[in-house]
């Protein structure tokens, strides 16, 4: 497993984001978080990215504690795209995403031609190769959200959590993450765990789905499973209903 817990505990102060989480993702494997803002979504994602400490219960990343892993070898194996998008340094987009690479090199060395091709094809699979010169504080929210993502791609790593990766990106970008995501995560066997706020894209482009109901409750399993009327009313706090078409191959979750 790529990554695991076991009777995870999880809270911020009070409240309550999980209790006795069991959680396994394989490679090439994809799970969408959901759940109502404040229900602690973000401050799981941390946990499991092992940048906050969880209350309780075991978190391993490739067999592996991050306790057991220096700061290179867990950014070697797992990647992180937070909410918060900071550039406090000139810089160009081709050099943002060139970052993404800095764990694969070592203390004194620059990166290599090698390095360069995999950010610039990161750069294209996110159609961002028109944009390589600009400066990244000369960009739009959703274009740094797009160069965000593609210096993630860039680090190759095997398991990628993404808080939200789709803020700030219209429809068509984000069609485009998620089947790139997808592709990534079938092609390279990378495991995905990413935030969602659309239960639809969830039932679309995931194998499971984690809920968190803001209570400390959860429910886990596959998509097709715990995607339904019922439950997801429930996380919401509002009514939906699912509608099936017959010329679309999956269901959708629409508000009543």
């Amino acid at each position: 497993m790529i990554l695991e817990t076991r009777q995870l505990a999880v809270s911020i102060g009070p409240h309550r984001v999980c209790c006795n989480l069991d959680l396994s993702l394989a490679a090439g494997e994809r799970l969408a978080i959901l759940g109502r803002n404040g229900a602690g979504k973000s401050t799981l994602l941390t946990t499991l990215a092992g940048l906050r400490n969880a209350d309780g219960g075991e978190l391993f990343v490739d067999g592996q504690s991050y306790a057991d892993l220096s700061l290179r070898d867990a950014a070697l194996l797992r990647g992180w795209l937070g909410q918060d998008r900071s550039d406090p340094f000139a810089s160009t987009v081709l050099e943002a995403v060139l970052a993404g690479r800095h764990p694969h090199l070592s203390r004194w060395s620059w990166e290599s031609p090698s390095d360069a091709r995999i950010a610039r094809a990161t750069l294209t699979d996110m159609n961002l190769t028109d944009l390589a010169q600009r400066e990244v504080q000369t960009l739009s929210g959703g274009e740094r959200q797009r160069v965000a993502i593609a210096a993630l791609l860039a680090q190759q790593t095997r398991l990628c959590l993404l808080d939200e990766p789709l803020a700030h990106l219209d429809l068509n970008h984000q069609i485009a993450t998620l089947e790139l995501l997808s592709r990534r995560s079938r092609d390279d066997g990378i495991a995905v765990a990413m935030v969602l706020h659309d239960p639809n894209f969830a039932l679309r482009f995931c194998d499971y789905a984690l809920l968190l109901f803001g209570d400390g409750t959860h429910v886990i399993g596959p998509v097709a499973g715990v995607l339904d009327e019922s439950s997801l009313s429930r996380l919401y706090g509002h009514p939906l209903r699912r509608v099936t078409m017959t010329d679309f191959p999956h269901p959708v979750f629409v508000p009543e």
